[in-house]
């Protein structure tokens, strides 16, 4: 078990291989469908996000609101390939890790390639576990949006796998 305190670097994304059961710790992005249409929209027309993507690693996920007493709902992975259409873009910008499950297009694996970018795969239907990784949260941007907001979640031994490496090579 191969564990990483986030932000992703360099290195440790170089480091990492298809299949490598990995722990990550620190702060991440969440980001479903539309969050990602409205970045993509802002990155095409050539302006700033509310958000700093330099580095980041987006969680493809709608967090539950959570039961009272507690910091997050239920946060189990959506399918990464609807995100597929504004990946390159994002890691264009600098992104750097992704999380979600299934299975990403060919165009999301030459751009993992390109810009040594690194993709994880979360287990589905494992959301009431991930919720417990959750130390903290944070709305960025999009709260009109609710539970596809951009959220912020400081995570704790989140369990993921990598997926894609940054080679391309994948477990799929």
């Amino acid at each position: 078990m191969i564990k990483i305190n986030l932000p992703l670097n360099e290195n440790e994304i170089k480091k990492l291989k298809a299949g490598d059961q990995v722990l990550l710790s620190g702060k991440i992005i969440t980001g479903r469908d539309a969050a990602h249409k409205r970045l993509y929209e802002c990155l095409v027309k050539g302006e700033k996000p509310p958000i700093d993507i330099l580095n980041q690693t987006i969680y493809y996920v709608g967090a539950c609101p959570p039961k009272p007493g507690r910091i997050c709902g239920s946060c189990g992975p959506t399918t990464s390939s609807r995100m597929d259409k504004f990946t390159p873009i994002l890691l264009e910008s600098g992104l750097k890790g992704m999380i979600g499950k299934g299975d990403r297009g060919a165009e999301v694996y030459e751009a993992i390639k390109k810009h040594g970018a690194v993709y994880f795969a979360a287990i589905g239907g494992a959301g009431a576990l991930y919720e417990t990784c959750v130390t903290g949260l944070k709305t960025l941007a999009y709260e009109a949006l609710l539970t596809e907001a951009v959220l912020e979640l400081t995570i704790k031994d989140f369990p993921v796998i990598t997926a894609i490496d940054s080679l391309g090579n994948s477990i799929y």
